[in-house]
């Protein structure tokens, strides 16, 4: 038997070296087990454990009783535990210490790469020399552990984690709860309202149950709820600008659009829209501008008003 990096073999106990810790052998190798890596009761000379062999943190082989999080060719949803910006992303695997995501394995632009607290979907292989790293689990390997997305789902919120952010969208690994490890779904860029990071959890509302099983996503409301949300926003947002102007109208670019309110050139359109229809908003040129009658305070001068002529009739 050859000693795997990345499994959990069964191995005899040959002896006791103290101060280290045990010897344990396949009848071929031996390999150290730290006392720190002991669980339970003290183990007996002669006795077979399962054990997980990994390299400690001076790159030579080890065993312990402790269970990680995941295993060699497994995927598995791990925590970032810190972050080296020359280096990658350390994961939390259970075992104490930490697996390396290296920066060759995140995307290219530093606003993408997972931050701490991000949980990002690996698959634990080898480097070169045979070292534990983890990489990064794509489309292929997660649709083999993805559940279909149920039909009830439709127009629902749910929650997931950005296993993928490209220039098209967003695809994103749906918690599944109680159900298993997981749905899979995508968020097109114009459905986002803004750029996700890989591990980063987003929610996002079931647009369309595909027949592969999967989920169109977005991170939009629904027009009706979205429409009012939105223009709301936009009308707080004027009533803070000098004079109740903003340069933007539906003359203004998508991506301007986006950037400013964080939501689709058409959003914005309807929006405004509602505003105009409503007469509290008009548009001039490239400008939105706020009625008179709509501007900060407008309200309370009608009412200095109503009150002033009150008095002078009661003076007639």
């Amino acid at each position: 038997m050859t000693l795997i990096p990345g499994t959990i073999q069964k191995l005899k106990l040959a002896r006791e070296v103290s101060p280290y810790g045990y010897f344990l052998t396949d009848g071929e190798s031996e390999v150290l087990m730290h006392y720190t890596e002991i669980v339970g009761h003290r183990p007996k000379v002669g006795e077979e454990y399962d054990v997980f062999i990994f390299f400690d943190s001076e790159d030579r082989i080890a065993a312990t009783m402790k269970t990680p999080l995941i295993m060699l060719g497994e995927v598995a949803r791990l925590a970032v535990a810190d972050i080296h910006p020359r280096i990658g992303a350390f994961l939390e695997m259970g075992l104490g210490r930490q697996l390396l995501l290296p920066l060759s394995e995140q995307p290219e632009l530093k606003e993408l790469r997972p931050k701490r607290g991000d949980e990002v979907h690996v698959i634990l292989a080898q480097d070169k020399i045979g070292r534990l790293v983890a990489k990064v689990a794509f489309e292929e390997e997660l649709a083999e552990v993805a559940f279909r997305v149920p039909e009830s789902w439709h127009n629902t919120w749910v929650e997931g984690w950005v296993t993928k952010t490209l220039k098209i969208g967003s695809f994103v690994m749906i918690d599944g709860g109680v159900l298993g490890f997981g749905a899979y779904g995508f968020i097109p860029a114009d459905e986002r309202t803004r750029l996700l990071r890989l591990g980063e959890r987003v929610r996002a509302r079931v647009t369309f149950v595909r027949e592969d099983g999967r989920a169109n996503l977005s991170m939009n409301h629904l027009k009706q709820v979205g429409r009012l949300e939105d223009s709301d926003r936009i009308l707080e947002y004027l009533r803070e600008r000098p004079g109740g102007a903003m340069p933007y109208s539906d003359e203004t670019q998508a991506d301007i659009i986006k950037q400013k309110f964080g939501i689709s050139k058409g959003a914005f359109k309807r929006a405004v829209g509602k505003l105009m229809r409503e007469g509290l908003v008009m548009q001039e040129g490239s400008w939105t501008k706020l009625r008179p009658e709509a501007q900060p305070g407008a309200e309370a001068a009608d009412a200095g008003i109503e009150a002033a002529d009150g008095q002078a009739g009661l003076k007639e």
